[in-house]
């Protein structure tokens, strides 16, 4: 596998996120129901039993970098919640144990949604039919697209839980 610099692959990432994310909005979105009509906005998101995303180091390492963006107070609130994340769920490289998301601000909602967005986050919504959901295949095929362009920058795959690996990022990067 050819190596690839990191930030060849962020590019790279973007592309992937942005594809994906169009063709959830064309053929998958119009039949879940709009985020803005949800009478819990962020509710999923903040669900505690229910959010086990795990994410690429590439992929923190693009959260990493849109959190440094932010004002200060807004990311000092979510490095706190990072860290209390990490701590309360007792989450490490080797648990998949669910938390509620740290990058999820009540009143703005997601912090990352168009620049470094997850997959799993941007293929969910709130879906009336299990025959509306977007294919696991479509999910599946752009994940390891993703795996394969962080190995080629890091040699290795990592899969950790979100606050983990951004955390991992946030402490190397300060």
């Amino acid at each position: 596998m050819k190596p690839l610099s990191e930030s060849k692959a962020l590019i790279k990432l973007d592309a992937i996120r942005t594809e994906f994310a169009g063709d959830i909005r064309r053929s998958y979105e119009n039949k879940a129901k709009p985020c803005a009509t949800c009478e819990t906005p962020g509710a999923c998101c903040l669900d505690e039993h229910f959010v086990n995303v795990r994410i690429t180091r590439l992929e923190a390492k693009a959260i990493g970098n849109a959190l440094k963006s932010m004002p200060s107070k807004l990311k000092e609130k979510v490095y706190l919640r990072i860290e209390n994340a990490v701590e309360k769920y007792g989450l490490d490289g080797r648990s998949f144990e669910n938390y509620a998301c740290p990058l999820f601000e009540k009143g703005i909602g997601c912090l990352v949604h168009e620049i470094a967005k997850p997959l799993p986050c941007i293929a969910h919504a709130c879906y009336e039919r299990k025959e509306d959901l977007p294919p696991d295949q479509l999910l599946t095929e752009k994940e390891t697209e993703i795996a394969n362009l962080n190995e080629r920058v890091y040699g290795e795959l990592t899969l950790l839980p979100l606050p983990v690996a951004v955390k991992q990022i946030l402490r190397t990067s300060l």
